[in-house]
């Protein structure tokens, strides 16, 4: 994934903060748990987001102190346990192999002999994965087939090929009992997805132009996306509120105030900063952590 749903931390309280840490060390752990040390490194902050939305008791959050392997001089951290987290894992390698799947696709036989690699050393951990969520795999698969057949006819439908991404992110959502939570949870997923697709055609858009690569926006706008960013910001608004109208309908418990900050604070702060172009920048600045909106 590409780390663009953060929270705005600063507009959080400790204990706030303490929550969301926990599911951030829950996950990592849980990875390492399921797929192994290096699966660690694959950890980010859109997935946290998931591993938050599928908790089983979000009301009394299930929670253990871990030492990070990490940081192990660091005192222990409560970390989130349950299959939340482990739905979440699997999710994460799935999507993970996939990408290094595409990224070989897409260079040389030499150019892509480190891609080649780290798809290798991931194979094992992707078919357990992929052995726990088969349906989810499956969904994957379809939808990175039909977004690679749009991109090879260098589609200039900017919401069909949004689409295509964000209806792999909303098959995250597993089945459970309660069949309306399910849809609110998928339609949530969704928008964040189609979010996610046009941040990340938006923040890659000056390097695609110049090393001749498809982006959705070019495509779309016939190379004067730059010129239509007040719509490209409205259509990201619009699914981002969209998402946060649908989280207001799940029984979020504890974490109500959390995920509200993620979607209604640091994904608007996130956008304007990948939308003026400084996100490359703060990331580096702040090392991977997100900080409050006025920052950006």
């Amino acid at each position: 994934m590409f780390g663009y749903v953060r929270p705005a931390l600063t507009c959080l309280t400790e204990e706030q903060k303490e929550l969301y840490q926990s599911a951030y060390c829950g996950l990592c752990h849980e990875m390492g748990r399921r797929h192994g040390f290096w699966a660690r490194f694959t950890l980010n902050y859109d997935l946290t987001l998931l591993a938050i939305l599928l908790q089983s008791n979000p009301k009394c959050p299930d929670t253990a102190c871990k030492r990070c392997p990490a940081h192990p001089l660091r005192k222990p951290r409560r970390c989130l346990q349950g299959s939340g987290m482990e739905h979440a894992a699997d999710v994460s390698i799935i999507l993970t192999w996939h990408k290094l799947n595409d990224d070989v696709q897409d260079h040389g036989f030499w150019t892509g002999l480190p891609h080649r690699m780290v798809r290798w050393w991931f194979t094992k951990p992707y078919r357990r994965a992929a052995q726990a969520c088969p349906t989810f795999d499956a969904h994957v698969r379809q939808g990175l087939e039909r977004l690679s057949q749009l991109e090879q006819e260098k589609s200039p439908r900017l919401d069909e090929v949004a689409h295509q991404f964000a209806g792999i992110l909303a098959a995250a959502a597993p089945d459970g009992a309660d069949e309306a939570q399910n849809r609110i949870l998928e339609q949530l997923l969704y928008h964040v997805g189609r979010w996610i697709y046009l941040m990340d055609a938006w923040d890659d858009l000056e390097e695609d132009e110049a090393c001749g690569r498809y982006n959705p926006l070019s495509a779309r706008f016939q190379g004067r996306a730059r010129e239509e960013q007040e719509y490209v910001t409205t259509t990201c608004t619009h699914s981002a509120r969209l998402a946060a109208n649908a989280a207001h309908l799940l029984e979020l418990g504890a974490w109500n105030p959390v995920v509200e900050n993620i979607l209604c604070v640091g994904l608007p702060a996130v956008q304007s900063a990948v939308m003026d172009g400084r996100w490359k920048e703060l990331k580096k600045l702040h090392k991977g952590r997100y900080v409050h909106e006025r920052s950006v």
